[in-house]
C-alpha cells in the first residue's frame, strides 16, 4: 500500500488502466480480424515518426503518431487497391520504417533522450499530459464501441459478409486502422516498441481460450491487461526490474496458467 502514496505510482496506474482500455478495444478487434502482424508492422513504423520527431526537435510522439497513421492507412490502401499482399505491404513499412528511425536519429546532433524508454518502455516516467492523452483515447474507442459495436463485430469476423447488409465496411476499417495507430502510439511509453504487440494481443489470446464472444473477450482482455499491468508494476518495483518487460512477462505467465487450467 505505501506504493499507492507516491505520484509516479498513482501516474501509472492511471496510465495502465486508460491504456489496457484502449488495447483491450483494438486488440480484441486485431485478434479477430487476424491482423496481428499489421499491429507489429506500425509499430514499428512508428520508429521512424519518433526519429523524424528527434531530428526536427519536437514532440517525437507526434511524428510517431502522423507516421504510425499514414503507415496504417498505407497498408489497407495497397493491400485494397493496389493488389499488393498484405504482408508485402506490411514489410515494407515495418522495415522502412525503421531504416527512417535508424537515420534520422544518426543524424541527430548529440544523443537522442529517453531512446531507450521509447524502444524498452518505462511506464514509471509518464507524465500527467500521457495520461489525459489516454484517457481521451480510451473514451473515444469507448463511445465508437457502443455505437457501432454490430457493425465493428461484422466487419471484424466476415467484411464480405458485412458488405451484403450494406455497412460501411470502408469507413469501419479505415478508423479501427486509425485508432490502432494512435493506441500503438500512446502505449509506446508503457512497454516500448520492441513489446508492444504483446500487450495489444497476449489479453486477448488468453480470453479467446475460454470464450468466442467477441464481448466478453474484449471486456476479459482489458481485465487481463489492467491486472498484468498492476501485478508487474509492483512485482518490477521491489525486484528493480524494468516495468515494461516485466508486465509483459505477466501476461505470458496468465496465458500459460489458463492454458494448462483449460487441458
Amino acid at each position: 500500500m505505501e506504493l499507492i502514496q507516491y505520484a509516479f505510482f498513482q501516474n501509472a496506474l492511471l496510465g495502465s488502466l486508460f491504456t489496457a482500455i484502449a488495447c483491450g478495444i483494438v486488440g480484441t478487434y486485431i485478434v479477430t480480424r487476424r491482423l496481428v502482424f499489421i499491429c507489429g508492422g506500425i509499430t514499428h513504423a512508428s520508429f521512424g515518426g519518433l526519429g523524424l520527431g528527434f531530428f526536427l526537435g519536437i514532440n517525437p510522439i507526434l511524428t510517431a503518431m502522423v507516421f504510425s497513421i499514414l503507415s496504417a492507412f498505407g497498408v489497407e490502401w495497397a493491400s485494397k487497391s493496389q493488389q499488393v499482399r498484405e504482408d508485402s505491404a506490411i514489410a515494407g513499412i515495418w522495415s522502412l520504417g525503421m531504416a527512417l528511425g535508424v537515420i534520422f536519429i544518426f543524424l541527430t546532433p548529440g544523443y537522442a533522450p529517453n531512446l531507450s524508454a521509447y524502444l524498452f518502455g518505462n511506464i514509471l516516467t509518464i507524465s500527467k499530459a500521457d495520461i489525459w492523452a489516454s484517457a481521451a483515447l480510451a473514451l473515444a474507442l469507448v463511445v465508437l464501441s457502443s455505437l457501432y459495436m454490430r457493425e465493428i463485430v461484422y466487419v471484424a469476423f466476415d467484411a464480405n459478409f458485412a458488405r451484403t447488409q450494406h455497412l460501411p465496411v470502408k469507413w469501419i476499417e479505415y478508423a479501427m486502422m486509425c485508432f490502432i495507430a494512435i493506441t500503438i502510439v500512446l502505449s509506446i511509453r508503457m512497454v516500448g516498441i520492441m513489446l508492444l504487440m504483446s500487450l495489444m494481443t497476449l489479453p486477448q489470446i488468453t480470453v479467446n481460450l475460454i470464450t468466442s464472444d467477441y464481448r466478453k473477450i474484449l471486456l476479459g482482455s482489458i481485465l487481463i491487461a489492467f491486472s498484468g499491468c498492476a501485478v508487474g508494476l509492483v512485482l518490477s518495483y521491489y525486484l528493480n526490474i524494468p516495468s515494461g518487460a516485466f508486465i509483459i512477462l505477466v501476461l505470458v505467465a496468465l496465458f500459460l496458467l489458463v492454458k494448462a487450467w483449460k487441458r
